[in-house]
């Protein structure tokens, strides 16, 4: 990536997708060159978390809502250290935010953290694009990084897919750190941060969880060393059919039968530990409105999502495994898609969605206290072994 920030509003920009399809339009944010999927999310609002959301690592992000950048941006509600989009494309950005939290607009902090984006093309001819075509590598050019039509096409085209891409490494944290208890500690859980959202772990503290939140190269060792009562496996980018550590460390919290909850990359990799395959999606679930049902109760929710890879599993049957016996206990209504897995004979489940909705509803919320249900009542004989 490419940037330099002068004169943004005024500059053409282009957006160019591998098969050739040019939309054109301003820059916005940063001026220059970016890389990435084309993939779209339907979230009305939370744009914020969305940028700041290191599973959207290495991909472009259309808003498919017509104006983006109404609240501004604020210091509160960043889900990590820093913006993890390649690039942003909006339709009508706001010209002046307000809300009595915004500290700078959205441009201002686009800018200033080199995001290079592109405002005033049709997102919907875009979206309806990338339904029916599927989601592309793309990238953005603005100002001196403009070029001949063939040219920029050529260079796209030799950025790497995101299928077969290994990205959880890199937006994981280097060092293990401490998020304590809200109120009376009641447990312990180690967290393998994968792309973990900052709301997540807050999420459990709230539930009187310590969670020690570990690099995605944490070996079982350093796992059993806190002493958990439940390991969490977090959200992440990425292919999961490269996550071979991961699957490899959750096959030993498996099999030491310690409860374990996993979201989105974290349900990707419980399917691969039982021996399911994984699979990539045409265009993704990305957004905060997706009907997900609880098989386990019949309850239909509205789920916040971000995956383009899905778990390959039988919807109708219980699945023998070297864990026991495995079930979809969550499905999407839209396509049937599985957003969630559990095991019968030991404490492990996991959801494809983010049930720490941030931004986003609260339908799914109950998952963190079925997690704190499942350490309270399994048997801690060989957990921390």
């Amino acid at each position: 990536m490419t940037t330099s920030t002068r004169g943004a509003a005024k500059t053409p920009a282009v957006l160019v997708l591998e098969d050739g399809r040019i939309f054109r339009g301003r820059a916005y944010g940063a001026v220059g060159e970016t890389f990435g999927e084309a993939v779209f999310s339907t979230g009305m609002t939370g744009y914020q978390e969305t940028l700041t959301d290191p599973s959207y690592d290495r991909q472009i992000v259309v808003a498919t809502a017509p104006q983006i950048g109404n609240t501004g941006w604020n210091d509160e509600d960043d889900e990590s250290a820093r913006i993890w989009v390649s690039g942003y494309v909006v339709r009508d950005p706001a010209r002046v935010p307000s809300n009595w939290r915004s500290r700078r607009s959205l441009d201002d902090e686009l800018t200033a953290q080199g995001i290079v984006g592109i405002s005033g093309i049709d997102t919907r001819a875009l979206t309806r694009h990338l339904r029916e075509r599927g989601s592309m590598r793309a990238g953005v050019f603005s100002g001196e990084a403009l070029a001949p039509e063939a040219e920029l096409i050529e260079r796209v085209q030799a950025q790497p897919h995101m299928k077969g891409a290994s990205l959880y490494e890199e937006v994981a944290t280097k060092e293990a750190y401490v998020v304590p208890a809200v109120g009376e500690k009641r447990f312990t859980v180690a967290a393998i941060d994968l792309g973990i959202k900052g709301m997540t772990p807050q999420r459990m503290a709230e539930r009187g969880i310590e969670v020690h939140v570990l690099p995605a190269t944490a070996t079982v060792e350093d796992v059993y060393a806190v002493n958990p009562d439940g390991v969490f496996f977090s959200n992440g980018p990425g292919d999961p059919a490269t996550a071979d550590g991961p699957v490899a460390l959750m096959t030993a919290v498996l099999e030491r039968r310690t409860p374990l909850f996993g979201i989105c990359f974290g349900n990707q990799i419980l399917g691969r530990a039982l021996g399911f395959g994984t699979y990539k999606l045409k265009y993704g679930h990305r957004g905060i409105n997706q009907p997900v049902q609880d098989r386990t109760t019949g309850k239909v929710e509205v789920t916040a999502h971000n995956h383009g890879f899905a778990v390959d599993a039988p919807l109708d049957q219980v699945s023998d495994t070297k864990f026991g016996r495995a079930e979809v206990s969550h499905v999407c209504l839209n396509d049937n898609v599985v957003e969630g897995l559990q095991l019968l004979d030991q404490p492990a489940f996991s959801v494809q969605y983010h049930p720490e909705a941030a931004a986003g509803p609260h339908d799914a919320a109950y998952l963190f206290d079925r997690f704190t249900s499942l350490m309270s009542t399994a048997p801690m004989e060989g957990q921390r072994a």
